[in-house]
């Protein structure tokens, strides 16, 4: 066994120890045991390769079972459930609008404990504003067995939910100054988007460049989960893997060599997650974006399955809660695996003969990651489409375009009056032709379907039948595909 397989598997080893803790509560005594078994194994068999590195497998396993469950006792100290608080707390996140009531995420001074407080939209807040708030700490509680909410809070370290607070702005700010600069530019191009693009495309132009759906109305909404196209207004790792290829497809345009297009393209990745605000889950997209595109710099792209595992491992090392409570974290894994382990046929099949443009190459990518993500959509959301992958390729190849120029519109705002914005008035052409295909197709009745028996142990064959018609189509050579 090489050095690069013992790597890769050492990196699983954590990462499925993690995993085993997600969804069963695993002895003390077990993790003792295993850790007695691989001490003694290092220690009698040191001259044993085989045995040093079964060994370290066995270490790797239990150290990710350990890393979970030292977060795991995150409740042990709930004394504050139930009780009145009164105090300052500082806003240690960018507030999210939900259908007429905001989320806001504060850290409470006195208590240093962050609690997410559920409030109205009449009053505007903004990230590092000092409020004093009044009300009863509760722990969050589960309203069905389909999601976990309180396990999906606990993975940010928030504990406790206020949903009836009195707040006042006390007028002070204590903030990272450079954070709250590029919050203020990321608003301020949100402003120029709905000011210059008319609804319903401004709430899609605002999705596709910053992401989320919020500004959507509830039958856009329902149009995109019907027709599985919701992942264009999600940040992800397939999202930034796409934009990624349209900044090396620019920078060649540009006169660049390969190599030097795809610093631009991690360049343009940086941008990308710093322009919407450096959320988590556009950071952990673009490190996943990142990996992938450093593999291609290095000529390794069907082989860099050691860095994609490797980058999520250490992901997880830092929050081994993201594993099973952290969705964005699946699909950024999963669709950039996804692509990795088809990249070979990509190169084989040489798509861009068939679109020089790079769209050929955009839809087979993306529906690579697809293939990989379908099964924790539905596990997640209970239902998948029927019709995904056409529309898929009907609107795929024109996102990048409407992501263009939304931004050049939202730029452009800044300087032009919004009726004569000309980039406003372009954008608005590709931004209709995506709602109105998805509304099209939305319409049919067999467009999505529920599946409410999905569970954990389907999902598991799943992904071991792709992984071994993977593996076998390689032994084989089914992958080289003739031009």
């Amino acid at each position: 066994m090489n050095k690069s397989r013992i790597f890769l598997l050492l990196s699983l080893s954590f990462i499925f120890g993690i995993g085993m803790r997600s969804f069963f509560e695993i002895p003390i005594t077990f993790i003792l045991w295993g850790t007695i078994i691989s001490i003694a194994l290092l220690a009698i068999f040191w001259k044993n390769r085989t045995a040093i590195i079964v060994a370290f497998f066995i270490l790797f396993f239990i150290l990710g079972i350990f890393s979970l469950d030292r977060r795991m006792n995150f409740f042990d100290d709930i004394g504050l459930d139930g009780k009145n608080i009164e105090g300052k707390a500082i806003i240690v996140k960018e507030p999210e609008n939900k259908d007429g009531y905001q989320k806001i995420v504060a850290k409470l001074e006195s208590k240093n404990e962050k609690v997410l407080i559920n409030t109205s939209s009449f009053e505007e807040y903004f990230y590092g504003e000092e409020l004093y708030i009044s009300c009863i700490l509760e722990i969050s509680k589960n309203k069905d067995d389909s999601f976990d909410y309180k396990m999906y809070l606990a993975k940010d370290r928030i504990k406790y939910i206020c949903n009836k607070a009195k707040i006042e702005k006390t007028g002070n700010k204590n903030n990272n100054k450079i954070y709250a600069f590029i919050l203020k530019i990321k608003n301020n191009l949100e402003k120029n988007i709905f000011q210059s693009i008319p609804q319903p495309e401004a709430a899609l132009a605002n999705g596709v460049l910053f992401g989320g759906s919020s500004a959507m109305s509830k039958e856009i909404q329902d149009s995109f989960s019907r027709t599985g196209m919701t992942h264009i207004v999600a940040v992800s790792g397939y999202n930034v893997t796409i934009i990624a290829e349209y900044f090396v497809l620019l920078g060649i345009f540009l006169g660049m060599w390969r190599k030097q297009a795809l610093w631009f393209a991690i360049f343009g990745i940086f941008l990308f997650v710093a322009m919407i605000g450096f959320p988590s889950s556009a950071a952990r997209a673009g490190v996943m974006g990142t990996v992938l595109i450093w593999a291609m710099k290095n000529g390794r792209l069907s082989n860099s399955l050691n860095a994609i595992i490797f980058a999520g491992a250490v992901m997880l090392a830092i929050n081994p809660m993201l594993l099973r409570w952290d969705i964005g974290f699946q699909l950024s894994f999963l669709a950039t695996l996804g692509i990795v382990l088809f990249s070979p046929l990509a190169e084989k099949i040489s798509l861009k003969k068939f679109n020089p443009l790079g769209f050929s190459e955009i839809i087979f990518l993306s529906l690579c990651a697809q293939i990989f993500v379908i099964p924790i959509i539905m596990y997640n959301f209970k239902t998948v489409s029927l019709i995904s992958i056409l529309v898929n390729v009907l609107v795929l190849p024109i996102v990048p375009i409407s992501m263009a120029l939304s931004f050049l519109a939202a730029i452009s705002g800044f300087f032009l009056n919004p009726v004569w914005n000309i980039f406003a008035w372009l954008a608005h052409l590709p931004l209709y032709y995506e709602i109105e295909v998805i509304k099209f197709f939305s319409n049919f009745s067999w467009a999505s379907v529920g599946v409410d028996n999905v569970n954990m142990f389907l999902i598991v064959v799943y992904y071991l039948a792709l992984g071994s018609g993977l593996f076998f189509a390689r032994r084989i050579g089914n992958m080289k595909i003739k031009d």
